[in-house]
């Protein structure tokens, strides 16, 4: 009936409720400033959050995993996850 939470779930999905809590905030607080110069702000320094949560979400899993799946794999995963950063990074 109960089951319970491996913490390497916990943790992701703590971290993932923390970036959608930045995220609201975030929302609210260009809302309170109601300048465009200052939404800008605001909305830049949300870029910094983003991949900084995908890097260590994308780490709690893998130690989460890491006796199951190889090291090589765990290398693929985490150049997988550099080539979307650099993907969204490049213009």
């Amino acid at each position: 009936m109960f089951q319970f939470l491996e913490k390497a779930i916990i943790g992701m999905a703590l971290l993932r409720m923390l970036s959608g809590s930045i995220e609201i905030f975030a929302a609210l607080l260009i809302l309170k400033v109601n300048q465009v110069e200052k939404a800008l702000v605001i909305n830049s320094s949300l870029a910094l959050i983003g991949p900084i949560i995908l890097i260590l979400t994308t780490t709690i899993g893998l130690i989460g995993i890491a006796e199951k799946i190889s090291l090589t794999k765990m290398l693929w995963i985490f150049c997988g996850v550099g080539l979307i950063l650099y993907g969204v990074k490049s213009s």
